[in-house]
């Protein structure tokens, strides 16, 4: 719920300033709740014009008895007589809003013999469920629902379309190529559970959800009008699996809705029906995006964008020659509907394979509207499960041929599913394929993805031949590939990487490279170097990719100062990822009973300086799209001996927003003042930080120290020198320290966690805020942050000059 124990006039403020507060909501309208009229500076007439009269309800409310508990507060009051009546009546609570054109609703206040003095509250007199049942059908068809929060976007769009001086109908959200995927996923919610389909019986047939979707998209006043789609929507029956019988006649399965289509009705009002005919065709050749999200990732249906169709021919015209599409045959095994082999020019020499048939449906359908492709090459194939005896013969002359394979571009954007990614997670058999229990001995671990199992069996099975595919780069850099790339032993020719989100329904903060690979020649894959494309198509420079393997990652490297000491000061978490996507992993707790599955390390005065290392190499270079799978590695033996790296990385771990000991949880150990330094109000029940960075602790014992492998584990007995970047911190960290503790009633051990959320607070799921209403705390902490940003800044070229990273 998204006002969830909000008291009415509380959800009343707060619902005017978030939604309506280019408008006046300040007005009394009799005894209606909540009045939206036009702004005062926006007009020049007498009288004030309304747009909106709600009933406001705390908590979760009935939205039919609301509105009739409105027109009940109206027509006792007779307020339209004397003040203009507005756009709409609605009502709201904690979670939704609903709007309804006043025109569809006025006839009920001008009932003959109808007592309206009655209690409007009151929902049990014989007069509320009189107007009740009056209304109730109006309100089905004509009342617009939203729920705040998921439908915030509609609400905006609605309120800009509609409330405007003088509007007395509704206009509603138009629909076109960029928006009808994000109504297809509300309409998912909203509308398909209310349709009496047996959905997993009618997906083994062919039939998706989008395809009811399309027949409510495509359709005006409820009737379907482009009947080439496989469901049509006929009023409130669904027309499905139309076939012709023996006698010539069409045989026809109908089902309706299980709300007498009211859920439907409700969800339809908000938009306007049918788009404009020129979207038509795109959105029935977008079939494949309208499907769950687990399905689209199993089957592939990643649309490719025609910028990168176009860039990755003209990179394989760069490679193979100005002349390959007439020289080389090209087989797309994951084609979807066929975009990827959009601009190529010799039908005669290009195959098109697909997992589903619908897809097969929609190529032929294209070819028969213009599409370069050959009728009898377009076929449905399951790449990872079907025998290649199952190909058309002219493709299967090709690969067992010798001569002719080596002139088969197998030209791919495969799907990206995994077995342990999230969106799939605990759907059974992702990689359960013939592929998979073939070669799951050389794939190991890099099994579980999908297109990398395409990938083997091209290599594997149709040896020689060129493969020009889209991926992200774990083949190349990932851990879990390191098996996968002793096999796979092709030579990578060329490559340029593009920003993940550039495609379909892919979210993430990584790079998709396409690859041209020469599996005829044997070659092990170390490095290469990759041209950078930024969202537009332009050339951004290049960049450097290397293979790893897992002896040298970092996490094997900070393993080794793993201790068992009982005199601990903090848990480091993180040490289960050696990439910079997994960085946001890396943090600094009081224990690792605050975790539910901790992979770390326990802090120590002996592992302190080490644990810092660790911590501000991972967090002081910015993650971004292009080194989110670059690794960490097991750096050279250098760092060991120069301190003022060390103390730089100790300072920035002190001061960093990751750094969440909390006084609440244990002893602080991490003050980095004495009680003098920041004018404390008490003693601090640690000093621990303070004297470790003057140089007080007592050092270990000798016998100790032999087993010490590193100077970095030595405690230290001289105060730290620090550079000026950290000094400078130290600087901007006492200035907020001192503000802290000139305030009242202030926790005397806390941290700079705590600090933060003292002056910044929580929202009410908990989560601290972003901002602080003390404008002098937000520049302290601003400085603090800004000069943490010159001391990475200093720390970076150290990571690459002591091995962290590959430069």
């Amino acid at each position: 719920m998204a006002y969830t124990y909000v008291r009415e006039e509380e959800l009343k403020n707060k619902v005017a300033q978030e939604y309506f507060a280019a408008f006046d909501c300040t007005k009394i309208i009799s005894n209606v709740d909540f009045c939206v009229a036009v702004s005062v500076q926006q007009i020049s007439l007498f009288e004030q014009p309304s747009l909106l009269w709600a009933e406001a309800k705390k908590g979760e409310s009935d939205i039919y008895k609301s509105i009739v508990q409105l027109i009940l507060t109206i027509g006792k009051a007779r307020t339209f007589d004397t003040y203009l009546p507005p756009s709409f009546l609605g009502a709201f609570d904690a979670e939704k809003i609903a709007f309804i054109p006043y025109s569809e609703i006025h006839d009920v206040f001008y009932q003959n013999d109808f007592n309206w003095n009655v209690t409007p509250s009151n929902h049990t007199t014989k007069e509320f469920l009189q107007v009740l049942e009056k209304v109730k059908t109006t309100i089905d068809e004509h009342a617009l629902l939203f729920y705040f929060g998921t439908d915030d976007v509609e609400i905006e769009a609605f309120i800009k379309q509609n409330f405007v001086a003088g509007n007395t109908e509704a206009s509603k959200i138009k629909i076109d190529k960029n928006n009808f995927m994000i109504i297809y996923n509300k309409w998912l919610t909203a509308v398909k559970p209310s349709i009496m389909v047996n959905w997993e019986v009618a997906q083994k047939n062919g039939i998706i959800d989008g395809d009811f979707y399309l027949a409510d998209l495509l359709s005006a006043e409820n009737e379907t009008l482009k009947d080439s789609l496989y469901v049509l929507l006929k009023k409130d029956v669904y027309e499905l699996d139309r076939t012709l019988n023996d006698m010539g006649m069409f045989h026809v399965q109908r089902t309706t809705f299980r709300d007498k289509q009211k859920a439907h009705t409700q969800f339809w009002n908000r938009y306007e029906r049918p788009p404009k005919e020129e979207y038509w065709d795109y959105i029935v050749n977008r079939r494949d995006l309208l499907v769950p999200q687990d399905v689209r990732e199993r089957k592939g249906s990643f649309f490719t964008p025609q910028i990168w169709v176009e860039l990755s021919q003209k990179y394989l015209a760069d490679v193979l020659g100005e002349h390959w599409q007439d020289e080389y045959y090209i087989w797309d095994c994951a084609a979807g509907t066929g975009n990827l082999l959009a601009g190529l020019t010799n039908k005669y020499h290009i195959f098109a394979s697909t997992l589903d048939r619908q897809d097969v449906d929609v190529m032929k359908d294209r070819i028969a509207n213009g599409a370069n492709l050959l009728e009898k090459h377009v076929f449905q194939f399951d790449f990872l499960n079907d025998d290649f005896s199952k190909l058309p013969k002219a493709l299967q002359d090709i690969i067992n041929d010798v001569e002719k394979r080596k002139k088969l571009v197998v030209y791919i954007n495969p799907p990206y599913a995994e077995v342990s990614s999230k969106a799939i997670k605990g759907k059974v058999g992702v990689n359960q394929t013939n592929i998979h229990k073939k070669y799951g001995h050389v794939l190991g671990t890099a099994g579980r993805e999908l297109y990398a199992q395409f990938l083997i069996r091209i290599y594997a099975e149709i040896p020689n031949c060129v493969l020009a595919e889209f991926s992200t780069l774990k083949i190349l850099q990932g851990s879990a590939f390191e098996k996968f790339r002793n096999f796979f032993c092709a030579k990578l020719a060329k490559c340029f990487v593009v920003p993940a989100r550039t495609f379909d329904n892919v979210n993430g903060y990584f790079p998709i490279g396409f690859k041209i690979w020469n599996t005829a020649i044997k070659d092990t894959f170390d490095k290469i170097e990759a041209d950078i494309m930024n969202e537009k198509g332009q050339f951004n420079g290049q960049k450097t990719f290397y293979a790893y393997n897992k002896a040298d990652y970092i996490n094997k490297w900070i393993s080794a100062y793993k201790t068992i000491d009982n005199h601990t000061i903090g848990y480091m978490d993180g040490i289960n990822g050696n990439d910079f996507q997994h960085n946001s992993i890396v943090y600094i707790l009081n224990r690792k009973e605050q975790l539910p599955n901790p992979r770390g390390i326990w802090i120590t005065k002996e592992n302190l300086i080490v644990v810092s290392i660790y911590h501000a190499v991972r967090r002081c270079i910015t993650n971004t799209w292009l080194n989110n799978q670059d690794q960490f590695l097991y750096p050279n033996e250098n760092w060991d001996k120069d301190t003022a790296f060390q103390n730089d990385c100790l300072v920035y771990t002190l001061f960093h927003g990751q750094n969440r000991i909390s006084s609440n949880e244990g002893t602080n150990h991490w003050i980095p003042f004495t009680e003098y330094e920041v004018n404390a109000q008490e003693k601090f029940a640690s000093n621990f930080m303070a004297d470790f960075i003057k140089g007080k602790l007592k050092p270990q014992k000798v016998e100790e120290a032999l087993f010490k492998s590193s100077v970095s584990e030595e405690v230290r007995t001289t105060p730290l020198v620090f550079s000026m970047e950290a000094k400078a911190v130290f600087e901007a960290g006492k200035a907020l320290w001192r503000y802290y503790h000139a305030q009242k009633d202030v926790n005397v051990n806390a941290s700079l966690y705590e600090i933060r959320e003292y002056f910044q607070g929580r929202s009410e799921k908990g989560k601290m805020n972003n901002k602080s209403e003390d404008d002098r705390y937000t520049k302290l902490v601003a400085d603090l942050r800004e000069k943490l940003g010159l001391l990475a800044t200093k720390i970076e070229p150290k990571v690459y000059e002591y091995g962290f990273l590959k430069g």
